[in-house]
């Protein structure tokens, strides 16, 4: 029996968005039609290929204000911020930008006696599993480059942001990139994980869940099949002495409270030398107590509900069992009244440690830990204690200071004075639970191609 997927608001709990999902067989002549038109997608110049990207980037541009309400009631990000398509425009189009570059064959030898050379081939049809946190701009990371590159792409997205998907491939249809070669798909987790056991795809891309994925690893055993992983994060802060306090504090709070804490480099974490933490923990408290938790329908609103009440409820259990252990909870409830069900008011803790699941664990909601640190040892220790590794945030006025730091911690990217953003120019990569694989920059095209060599001896 074919089932169905819910996207049960955060608004007001009510059912906003239902979908059936697609039998075994329906997924499996999908995968079909991918393969049969990739080839004569493929076949196109990249030119052509590129410019009909860049104009279905562009139509879901035109969709935005749509887009806005929709995001809201499907995940809860408030209508004030206006939506995506910034960074969903600028990843697509700096992936654009590098194309002929980053897919040029790699010359090795043109002479009168051979010509060898190695091509990035596509691998054919990949899947993209993408989150609801970012539908958008996560899901461009990975659609954009690989139709680019020649794939056909099939993208299921969370069950959280149905409407996402099917905004991307109507908009990129009616740019005119084929309705086989870009498939929005409901998959449940059995025919997924079917379709990938049975080498369905080249490749499968995948933005979620520590849990979510092993299952990827599980179902792909033995295939061959490539697969990307960006799991869970923990991203630390770490205020040094000559820091910038007002724009550390600034960013550093932001990037943890900034879409109720759902954000894969949001700062979970933050140590703060000790002859600036008073200060710090003062002007963050001072921030988040000026936050308005509400319906995010609401443009006077800066805080929106997680996007599912079991988020919200993980967030409250870690908290709690801090401060049961000791921490101290510095944000008053009595400013948050509306803090029940998804809407989850934000918080600030100190006198919290390493033993704590608060400090441990992914949080992914608007919670953060603060501590002091004597020196760049004791805080490098700190941050490098995580199962995860995706960004860390370092604040100093010192670049060499800094970048011997960032030589010491385990991570996929480190900022210096910024924090929570994802540069489409660099390698998009984690490491230890947070995954493996890499996104964005010329190296996203390579792990969307295979090499192929030629060695040509001429007559």
């Amino acid at each position: 029996m074919v089932g169905s997927i819910k996207c049960i608001s955060p608004i007001d709990g009510s059912v906003y968005a239902e979908r059936p999902v697609l039998s075994t067989d329906s997924a499996s002549k999908a995968v079909q039609r991918a393969r049969k038109a990739q080839k004569e997608w493929a076949a196109r110049p990249l030119s052509e290929r590129i410019e009909l990207v860049r104009a279905g980037v562009a139509i879901v541009g035109e969709m935005n204000d749509e887009i806005v309400t929709e995001l809201a009631w499907q995940m809860g990000r408030p209508v004030r911020y206006g939506g995506e398509f910034g960074g969903f425009n600028e990843r697509a189009s700096h992936m654009a930008d590098i194309a002929v570059q980053a897919l040029a064959p790699i010359e090795v030898e043109d002479s009168a006696s051979f010509k060898r050379y190695i091509k990035h081939v596509p691998h054919g049809v990949v899947l993209v599993v993408a989150p609801w946190n970012y539908p958008y701009m996560t899901a461009i990371n990975t659609v954009a480059p690989a139709l680019i590159a020649g794939n056909a792409v099939m993208l299921k997205h969370a069950s959280q942001t149905p409407l996402v998907g099917e905004r991307m491939a109507r908009a990129f249809h009616q740019a005119g990139v084929p309705a086989d070669v870009f498939q929005n798909v409901f998959l449940d987790h059995q025919t997924t994980s079917d379709l990938i056991a049975g080498r369905a795809f080249g490749f499968v891309n995948f933005t979620g869940s520590v849990g979510g994925g092993r299952a990827m690893e599980r179902a792909a055993a033995g295939t061959f099949t490539g697969i990307g992983l960006e799991l869970g994060g923990k991203d630390p802060g770490y205020v040094m002495d000559d820091a910038d306090l007002d724009a550390a504090v600034d960013t550093l709070i932001d990037g943890a409270m900034f879409n109720s804490g759902q954000c894969c480099c949001g700062i979970e974490r933050i140590y703060v030398a000790e002859n600036l933490f008073d200060a710090f923990v003062e002007k963050a408290v001072a921030i988040v107590s000026g936050y308005k938790l509400g319906n995010p329908l609401d443009p006077e609103t800066t805080l929106g509900p997680m996007a599912h009440v079991r988020f919200a409820d993980e967030v409250r259990a870690q908290t709690s069992e801090a401060v049961a252990a000791g921490a101290r909870a510095l944000i008053d409830p009595a400013l948050f009244p509306e803090n029940s069900g998804a809407y989850l008011m934000p918080q600030i803790l100190v006198d919290v440690d390493h033993s704590m699941r608060v400090m441990r664990d992914e949080s992914f909601g608007p919670v953060v830990g603060i501590m002091p640190v004597k020196d760049d040892a004791e805080a490098i220790a700190l941050m490098n204690d995580s199962d995860f590794g995706l960004t860390a945030s370092l604040w100093t006025q010192d670049i060499a200071r800094a970048e011997n730091i960032a030589d010491q911690i385990e991570t996929g990217t480190v900022f210096m004075n910024r924090a929570d953003y994802l540069d489409p120019g660099l390698c998009w990569t984690g490491c230890k639970d947070t995954g493996r694989g890499g996104g964005l920059s010329a190296i996203g095209y390579h792990n969307l191609t295979r090499p192929k060599s030629y060695h040509l001896k001429k007559a």
